[in-house]
């Protein structure tokens, strides 16, 4: 196979636009050499790749400083209500290239590195990707940020900066296996400490009622030291602060218990204090409720506080007045968003230092904490919803205990005005569960002590209304939002696909990039032949960029003519890789039946991380790497079907794999996927979409037209009504041949002929307590796939789809999301305006 362009090079041969500036050029190759000498090495002659990444990264680094002072004495001066997002993850992947796009120096500094003999590409690889996220919630906040500085918003993105972000994957004989992911091991030249704003953060203790208030003593103190990064607007000078806390224990920590010989081991302790911030808790959508986790999740919320409130309190720029003193003004000045319940302490937090501290009222105190408080939820799953032991709670955050324990009192009694008499709605409105061991339900604490509640797409904030939230919709409806979910262009277009962005932006300009509404006028281009044939040229250099990528990391001849179906996601049973596997098996075996048909030539990729305590998730990793070894080495079958497991999926193996997609599966169960981003992600770089109507994708068939989306499988009341009925998944099995036919070979051992009962788990969980019903859908998929595999066949009448899928993309920019979080929660207008650059005379 001829290796394809590289990126680089396809920039040499792009229009002249925004071609690199001669001085420019010669600045940024006088910086590279000053960091490298001077930051780096002494001697030229030795510096390493790493060497010369770190040179580029502070060059470039330099770019932002300016702006991002500036922007921030632009906050202090101008005063404006500021949002602080806090997340216990956030998924930013790689740094430079895209602080690159957003300051337009990409294609400078590329000449740069060119002239002085290095390849781009080359350093850009050296980066770790901050991998302080699970998946779809740590990513989707890394697009706000990016957003929110493109909007102009003052905004701060708050979280804790994990030692150890999400583990690397790797597959050994077929089956995952974990390795800690040691990003910081060669320094972030990203961050920045700031030592002069640690924070104590104080943990079990006992509390003490005297009449003036209460006080919380007797506490163990950890300090919190923050760590900035800057976020970079898109091409308008703002600079945000994304503010990660790392653990630190106080020099007096257990050393005043020390006693002769007790020195060492006391220093040793430290480490308990510390490990805080040491490891990201690896699970999406399930709940683990370990101390240590409750731990993190008041530490950076209780850090965040005490920085809200200094930054509220410092008086305004020429203002008299030393420091802020009237709270009531708080909401006016502050918007909080919970990104889902992770940071729900943030509630009885702020109640905390209102009433304790600052001496307010109850009531005062709880009407500024609901006007500065908003909730996103993320997930209908009962598993992945946060219910904390009240023991727990009392022995590691007593006073917070009471706290929420006067909260919910206070709740019951207005639930009780509103509905006499109504026991039953108490009891399931309660913030505290009851029967059993007691616990504290963290959603239900967010909807109390917030103003604004949303789900991230429309049928997910319908589900909410309609069933779990169903109680609290009825007493207070106007608090239920919807704010669908979106991805920043700037990433998953600009960066990722610059040969999509380019043909785009031949058509239509180049504004799109920040008003991606803008790509509905590509729908006067659907019957442009030169247009069509643009599109498709991109997407096959993209295949063969990866399937050179592939062949190298897998060993494995990839025809890049075949269709390249992908679903990357984390693995989960609701997420379906099941469904994927016996569509594989059953077109295995269609091959297999009528070898001399005219088989549409298929690469099925999946690739997705399982959390490391989920034995289900594990074996369907193993199924499908076990699909793989058959099939990709059966001669009958030839290329036209081949099986990979994209190991160690992460945001850099999704920039490589989306542009290079010519099919987006996305076929969780009706009403399970909240949202989803990847499906957008797909969407925007030209694949087409076979998925059911959950999440996002209902929006997505709206906008695109539903004819441009291979839609299949059971609807949400579809779903109800067969619970009502109940599942039998045996029905299926008997009454549909080929469905039989791979679940048996599944379970007698087709493909793993060395263990033939490994897979009988996943044939029984199937067979008889498959929650996501995936019997249910099968044959609408298959029917679905067969339409699929008609229409690649013919490459004019499938970019036609492409192109009205891209057209269709505008509402699914994060731009549009945090517009209209601005205005409808945070109550904070957006602007495009540019800050002057840090050049410009003020």
């Amino acid at each position: 196979m001829s290796k394809p362009l590289s990126d680089h090079d396809k920039k040499k041969q792009i229009s002249v636009r925004g071609l690199a500036g001669v001085e420019n050029v010669s600045d940024l190759k006088q910086n590279f050499n000053r960091h490298l000498h001077f930051t780096l090495v002494k001697d030229r002659n030795v510096a390493t790749k790493r060497d010369y990444y770190f040179a580029l990264a502070n060059t470039v680094r330099d770019h932002l400083v300016g702006r991002w002072i500036r922007t921030q004495q632009h906050y202090y001066e101008k005063d404006p209500k500021r949002v602080y997002y806090i997340s216990l993850e956030f998924y930013m992947g790689r740094t430079l290239q895209n602080t690159m796009v957003n300051l337009a120096l990409e294609n400078a500094c590329d000449e740069a590195m060119y002239q002085l003999g290095l390849d781009m590409e080359e350093l850009e690889d050296m980066e770790e990707d901050a991998g302080l996220g699970n998946g779809g919630l740590g990513r989707l906040a890394a697009c706000f940020l990016d957003s929110m500085a493109s909007l102009g918003l003052a905004a701060y993105g708050y979280g804790i900066r994990y030692e150890f972000g999400i583990f690397n994957q790797k597959i050994v004989n077929g089956w995952q296996v974990e390795e800690a992911d040691d990003w910081l091991r060669y320094g972030n030249p990203w961050e920045k400490a700031r030592p002069e704003y640690m924070r104590p953060v104080h943990f079990y203790g006992r509390t003490e009622h005297h009449p003036d208030g209460v006080k919380w003593v007797d506490t163990q103190v950890v300090l919190a030291l923050p760590y900035d990064t800057p976020v970079p607007g898109y091409r308008n000078n703002v600079v945000n602060t994304m503010r990660l806390w790392s653990a630190k224990a106080p020099c007096e920590f257990n050393l005043k218990d020390f006693n002769v010989g007790g020195y060492i081991q006391a220093v040793l302790d430290r480490n308990l204090a510390e490990n805080i911030s040491r490891v990201l808790y690896p699970n999406d959508n399930f709940f683990e409720g370990k101390e240590l986790r409750l731990k993190q999740e008041y530490f950076v919320v209780s850090a965040t506080l005490q920085d809200i409130i200094r930054r509220f309190k410092v008086s305004k720029f020429g203002s008299r007045e030393i420091a802020r003193t009237d709270f009531t003004k708080l909401p006016d000045k502050v918007a909080i968003q919970l990104n889902d319940t992770h940071p729900a302490m943030a509630i009885p937090e702020l109640m905390r230092v209102l009433v304790d501290e600052e001496k307010l009222g109850w009531e005062m105190a709880w009407d500024i904490c609901v006007r500065t408080c908003a909730y996103t939820n993320h997930t209908v799953l009962p598993e992945a919803l946060e219910r904390w032991p009240v023991d727990l709670f009392a022995h590691l955050l007593p006073r917070h205990l009471e706290i929420v324990y006067e909260i919910n009192r206070r709740h019951l009694e207005r639930v009780a005005a509103k509905y006499p008499g109504d026991i039953g709605r108490l009891s399931r409105m309660s913030l505290i569960e009851e029967g059993g061991q007691k616990r504290i339900n963290m959603a239900h604490l967010c909807i109390v002590g917030s103003h604004a509640v949303n789900g991230v797409a429309q049928i997910h904030s319908d589900i909410l209304k309609a069933t779990i939230f169903k109680d609290f919709y009825e007493m207070e409806p106007h608090k239920f939002q919807n704010k669908t979910n979106g991805i920043t262009p700037r990433r998953w277009l600009v960066m990722c696909n610059p040969g999509l962005a380019e043909v785009i932006a031949e058509r239509i300009g180049e504004d799109y990039i920040r008003d991606l509404d803008q790509l509905q006028s590509l729908r006067n281009f659907v019957n442009d032949d030169a247009f069509i044939r643009d599109i498709a040229k991109v997407k096959q250099e993209n295949k063969l960029k990866f399937a050179v990528h592939l062949e190298e990391h897998y060993k494995v001849k990839i025809n890049p003519n075949s269709m390249f179906d992908i679903q990357v996601k984390r693995i989960h049973e609701y997420k379906r890789q099941l469904l994927n596997c016996l569509h594989i098996i059953t077109y295995y075996n269609r091959i297999k039946k009528e070898p001399n048909k005219q088989w549409t030539p298929r690469t099925i990729m999946i690739g997705g991380k399982a959390a490391p305590g989920y034995h289900t998730a594990k074996m369907i990793i193993r199924l499908i790497t076990a699909i793989g070894e058959v099939v990709n080495n059966d001669p009958v079958v030839g290329d036209r079907l081949k099986v990979i497991f994209l190991e160690n999926y992460r945001v850099t193996l999704a920039e490589k794999a989306i542009p290079a997609a010519d099919l987006s599966e996305q076929i969780s169960t009706a009403g399970t996927e909240a949202s989803g981003t990847g499906n957008m992600k797909f969407m925007l770089n030209g694949a087409l979409t076979i998925g059911t109507m959950d999440g996002a994708n209902v929006e997505m068939a709206e906008e695109a037209g539903e004819d441009n989306l291979f839609i299949f499988g059971m609807r949400v009341d579809d779903v109800d009504e067969l619970d009502r009925k109940g599942y039998c998944a045996e029905e299926y099995y008997n009454r549909l041949p080929e469905l039989k036919q791979a679940i048996d070979q599944i379970a007698g051992g087709f493909f793993s002929p060395k263990q033939p009962d490994l897979f009988k788990e996943i044939v029984n969980m199937l067979m008889h307590h498959d929650r996501f019903k995936v019997f249910a859908d099968y044959e609408d998929y298959m029917k679905c796939q067969e339409k699929v595999n008609a229409l690649y066949k013919n490459p004019k009448e499938w970019t036609k789809k492409v192109i009205y899928n891209i057209a269709g993309c505008g509402k699914f920019s994060s731009d549009r999301t945090i517009a209209q979080y601005a205005r409808e929660i945070w109550g904070m207008e957006p602007t495009l305006e540019k800050l002057p650059a840090p050049d410009d005379k003020p």
